[in-house]
């Protein structure tokens, strides 16, 4: 075979075992011999990727094995941008998810977000996405909003859950909850969700962006970046600027 060759078999190998690795090992070429180290780096990530994946579903079958048949991952997203909504969402797994690329949304770039998002509609038992706006952010607060965002979440699941495993909260509802720190890198639903919320914020603040060109919203989603902070400087605030958050004050026209 020419190199050419051994490159595109080697671009079909799934596994270290494969015959295909062992008949090249000894070819003294030097194209031969890159092409094999790179499949087996290759190899060598994705098994790492699936060992990872799998060992977060570590608390999921905990759950599954205990009879609870629906548990709900549920994250957040925009908690501390200067402004739009903060976004929940609630996503319920079934044991046989298999999108290996999930993980906590902001491990997974962009693309690769908007790539899972419609894959893991697809493959969820149920979504339920709770969104509470700047208004009711400065009415309660951030933390409290958040809060009503993921008990909104929770609510348009169906099934309803009978486990919940959430990302460092409590949420105002009557169902058994487990709070991890950083639940959105170690549990499969909650990286699910962690990975919906962000997309679909991203997408209203890209809305709002169009509504509001000067503010940058479709770069930094709200956040303070420079360019955010000098537009609020010189414009003052939106109609979706989080006015209880001291850098909108600060930099709002008087």
């Amino acid at each position: 075979m020419t190199i050419a060759e051994v490159k595109r078999l080697l671009a079909k190998v799934t596994d270290v075992a494969d015959p295909a690795i062992k008949e090249l090992a000894d070819d003294p070429r030097k194209g031969v011999q890159l092409a094999l180290k790179a499949t087996q780096n290759r190899l060598k990530r994705q098994q790492k990727q699936l060992s990872e994946f799998h060992h977060r579903f570590k608390y999921e079958s905990k759950f599954w094995q205990q009879g609870c048949q629906f548990i709900a991952g549920v994250d957040e997203v925009g908690r501390g941008p200067l402004a739009g909504p903060v976004v929940a969402c609630a996503v319920i797994v079934p044991q046989d998810f298999d999108l290996v690329d999930v993980n906590d949304s902001k491990q997974v770039s962009k693309e690769m977000r908007q790539r899972l998002f419609p894959l893991i509609k697809k493959e969820a038992i149920s979504i339920g996405i709770g969104v509470v706006d700047n208004h009711d952010i400065d009415r309660l607060n951030i933390y409290e909003a958040t809060r009503v965002a993921m008990k909104k979440a929770v609510g348009e699941l169906d099934p309803k859950p009978t486990e919940i495993i959430v990302d460092a909260m409590q949420i105002p509802v009557p169902i058994h909850q487990t709070r991890l720190i950083k639940g959105d890198a170690k549990s499969i639903s909650v990286s699910a969700a962690s990975i919906v919320a962000k997309v679909y914020r991203d997408h209203l603040m890209t809305q709002f962006s169009q509504k509001y060109p000067q503010y940058d919203f479709e770069h930094n989603a709200g956040y303070g970046t420079a360019k955010h902070l000098a537009a609020l400087k010189k414009f003052g605030p939106t109609p979706i600027h989080r006015m209880s958050f001291a850098p909108v004050q600060k930099n709002s026209k008087k």
